[in-house]
């Protein structure tokens, strides 16, 4: 059954509410807009956000600057250098007392090692065992070989510069085999074979 529109405007204009809603009528004011945006009654809220990375590295002109300020006349006048040698790699080492700060060719060792953490774990192992990896600064001037060489010329050398320190770290040192000098090298080629010993393979006839 189908309803005309015009049945149900004239039904809903008939409607009266006023016959059941007392005279004494209660009036609702409600805001005109109702809006998001930042009012005076309430302070305004701010977040910021503190970034926990350390404050940047100096740049290499003002690291060049500061390790010719703390080692004045250069490596060969300090007391507490040791010198470390891996394969075709050789490291000299210079400590001062400072907070752990790593300076290698005048560079940053995270920036040197291309922020190889094995890299950067490995030169630390000898402050790490004697429990001064925030106690001293260390200045390296490394050429020679590549840098998995050099990190572990690095390791030799501080060792080294430890024992000008006191030789009673001698033993614990020792233990940990920081001491001794890895003289394994590449084995050369020989002739007739493809490498140090891998031969063509064999043909009877």
């Amino acid at each position: 059954m189908a309803v005309s529109l015009s049945s149900l405007t004239s039904s809903l204009s008939s409607l009266s509410f006023s016959s059941n809603i007392s005279h004494n009528s209660t009036t609702l004011f409600l805001p005109k807009t109702f809006s998001l945006s930042r009012s005076s009654k309430f302070p305004s809220l701010t977040v910021s956000a503190t970034s926990l990375t350390p404050p940047a590295e100096p740049e290499i002109d003002d690291l060049e600057a500061y390790v010719k300020s703390r080692l004045p006349g250069g490596f060969a006048a300090q007391t507490i250098i040791g010198t470390g040698r891996r394969k075709a790699a050789i490291a000299r080492v210079v400590l001062k007392e400072g907070t752990g700060k790593f300076v290698i060719n005048y560079r940053d060792a995270t920036e040197y090692f291309q922020g190889n953490p094995l890299w950067l774990q490995y030169i630390k192992v000898p402050l790490v065992t004697l429990g001064y990896e925030t106690s001293y600064d260390v200045f390296v001037r490394a050429q020679g070989g590549g840098l998995s060489g050099q990190s572990q010329a690095i390791t030799l050398g501080i060792a080294r510069a430890l024992l000008k320190v006191s030789e009673e770290y001698r033993v614990p040192l020792r233990q940990k085999g920081l001491l001794t000098r890895d003289s394994r090298v590449v084995e050369r080629k020989k002739v007739g074979l493809k490498k140090a010993r891998k031969a063509p393979q064999y043909s009877k006839r």
